[in-house]
């Protein structure tokens, strides 16, 4: 099966986005947007000043959500918008501290986005990372 060619048309459907606070180590943008769905990449819990990654898992956790939440602003949208959130931890004990943060960030519980938490993160630093699939209001890509 021939793969179509990509046209204008594909590449202004897509649209990348970075955020200030926040990057990748590799050429990777925090979320990418096709009309109404937006998915994001790991985002972790890095201080969005320095860059470092904390060693306390509950700042790391707070990073992390204040990080999705400005990944979704940039594109337009809120943390209401999560339809699902995948999270990694690196030790399952600490989940306490994700279920704070998570309490915080969606305290009603008739809307809440669905969750899975699974065991690991990319790098040994990392005690906590999500990626999120989140739907927006406006269909078309947010500029």
């Amino acid at each position: 099966m021939n793969a179509r060619p990509v046209t204008a048309s594909d590449e202004a459907r897509r649209r990348s986005y970075y955020t200030e606070g926040f990057a990748h180590q590799n050429p990777i943008p925090a979320a990418c947007r096709v009309g109404s769905l937006l998915m994001t990449g790991n985002i972790h819990g890095a201080d969005p000043t320095s860059g470092e990654m904390p060693a306390d898992v509950r700042e790391q956790t707070r990073n992390m959500f204040g990080h999705l939440r400005t990944t979704l602003a940039a594109a337009g949208g809120s943390t209401h918008d999560v339809v699902k959130l995948t999270v990694r931890l690196r030790d399952h004990q600490d989940r306490s501290a994700l279920n704070e943060e998570w309490l915080a960030t969606f305290p009603d519980p008739d809307s809440r986005p669905a969750r899975e938490t699974l065991p690991g993160t990319t790098r040994a630093d990392i005690l906590v990372q999500c990626n999120a699939v989140a739907v927006l209001d406006d269909g078309s890509p947010a500029h």
